[in-house]
């Protein structure tokens, strides 16, 4: 979803103009490869904007989402919490899905409402909508939502425009402007997941096609959201980050997005599937440069709750506060980054684990979205395959694991081996699965539909 600098101007002024907390930006790219940026190297990638903001803030090399698909990867994002324990498994949710994000789990806009933050969401949400649209964002600590719910290739609002159906500029501009609250915006975007579109302002404008046309849109939006930041005057109060919910869809071919140098996209428990590009901006505050160090969706929601100075929900998280990396490039309190596939379950457990720059895979499987790449390993023909012991990749000198270590004669790595083993054996002592939502199955009564008196469902209904 594009969104016009006079949409982002209403949206911000909605959310107020300066004060004293920090104001929060959250920018969510979909199906979005390590390799698909200029600043992270692509070649004919147009991304002026996000070289901007990675010029002038600081990226990551080493920042991993937790789910190589959409939807339990956003649960992720949203509440610090791996997908297993909310039940945003397997695969994703579809329009008349009924299940969702559990009401009970409390997401970043929860956490900041308390200290009078406005809050409002704008894209693909792809958490649930429910009956009588009890999973929405509106439910879920925001003030606001303006978009579709579900991925554009999916249901009745394949046009971006049926949901929701009466949008009136939020409605409460000048009240909030006059209260100078302190702002979340959390804007998911459709952009880059296939298919790819792109308006008048960037079709046809890349060397790329209609993938690099459509990052380019996105990236137009995020310079309309900077400058209107700016014309607001609370840009040096605000925090923008950005990053993805999952790699590329290389079954799209060149469509479908670039994992660069790492191993296989979306789909996968690789490093293409799940290590994602990430930058933080914040000027006065972040200072220009790059990390190594290991962070992760799950230490958005703690991060900023730490910034804030809001209280942490009393539940297990897995997210860590990243303050330390942002404001001071210092060390990340995170050690460990672990791998679940699309359809985790306690039989299996974790597929891979990384610690420090080590990353084992306990079972390997390829998948249908990163098909046609001529790494044997990646497309589902790959089958599912256990090691016994995993394989161990250096991710420092061999960000693609095409090269597993030899552990015999090496006593450095047989003790790396025992600690691996340990902590995985540790977590997973922790991980209560919670109920699956995603398998309670779908409902076309629930799919939104443009003609709601129409029949019959879900076919009547498009646009």
């Amino acid at each position: 979803m594009a969104l016009t600098r006079f949409a982002l101007f209403n949206i911000l002024l909605f959310c107020s103009c300066a004060a004293s907390p920090p104001n929060f930006v959250l920018l969510f790219a979909d199906d979005l490869g390590f390799g698909d940026l200029g600043c992270y190297g692509h070649p004919t990638s147009l991304t002026p904007n996000l070289d901007r903001l990675a010029a002038a803030g600081l990226r990551f090399t080493d920042f991993y989402c937790t789910s190589p698909v959409c939807s339990p990867s956003r649960a992720s994002l949203l509440t610090g919490r791996y997908q297993t324990r909310s039940g945003i498994y397997p695969g994703v949710i579809y329009p008349g899905s009924i299940g969702g994000l559990p009401l009970n789990e409390t997401t970043i806009a929860e956490v900041l409402k308390p200290l009078g933050y406005a809050t409002a969401a704008v894209g693909k949400w792809h958490l649930g909508v429910g009956s009588n649209g009890m999973f929405l964002p509106t439910n879920q600590g925001f003030d606001q939502y303006l978009g579709i719910p579900y991925s554009h290739d999916m249901g009745p609002c394949r046009n971006l425009t049926c949901f929701p159906p009466d949008v009136k500029c939020f409605g409460l501009c000048d009240v909030a402007a006059k209260k100078k609250q302190p702002f979340f915006l959390y804007y998911p975007s459709h952009h880059t997941h296939y298919p790819q579109y792109a308006g008048p302002g960037a079709a046809g404008r890349t060397l790329r096609g209609p993938f690099g046309d459509a990052l380019y849109e996105f990236d137009n939006t995020i310079g309309n959201l900077l400058a209107t930041l700016e014309k607001t005057g609370v840009i040096n109060n605000t925090l923008v980050f950005f990053t993805s919910d999952n790699g590329p869809e290389l079954m799209r071919m060149s469509r479908g997005g670039n994992s660069g140098p790492l191993k296989c996209g979306k789909g996968t428990t690789y490093d293409g599937g799940m290590r994602e590009p990430a930058i933080a901006f914040w000027p006065g505050t972040i200072q220009p440069g790059v990390t190594h160090e290991m962070a992760s969706t799950l230490d958005i929601l703690p991060t900023m709750a730490s910034l804030a100075g809001a209280k942490l929900p009393q539940v297990i998280l897995d997210g860590v506060d990243m303050t330390e990396i942002l404001v001071n490039q210092g060390k990340s309190k995170r050690e460990t980054m672990m791998f679940y596939p699309t359809d985790p379950s306690e039989m299996y457990g974790l597929f891979a684990l990384r610690l420090g720059k080590y990353k084992a895979h306990f079972y390997t499987r390829g998948a249908t979205h990163s098909g046609t790449t001529p790494d044997k390993d990646c497309p589902v023909f790959a089958v599912l395959k256990p090691h016994d012991p995993p394989l161990i990749f250096d991710l420092e000198a061999d960000p693609s694991e095409n090269y597993p270590l030899f552990l015999g004669g090496r006593p450095d790595l047989q003790a790396l081996l025992e600690r691996i083993k340990k902590v995985k054996e540790q977590f997973e002592a922790t991980m209560v699965f919670g109920e699956s939502q995603i398998s309670k199955g779908t409902d076309p009564e629930l799919e939104p539909c443009c003609n709601p008196q129409c029949s019959p469902k879900p076919t009547c209904c498009r646009c």
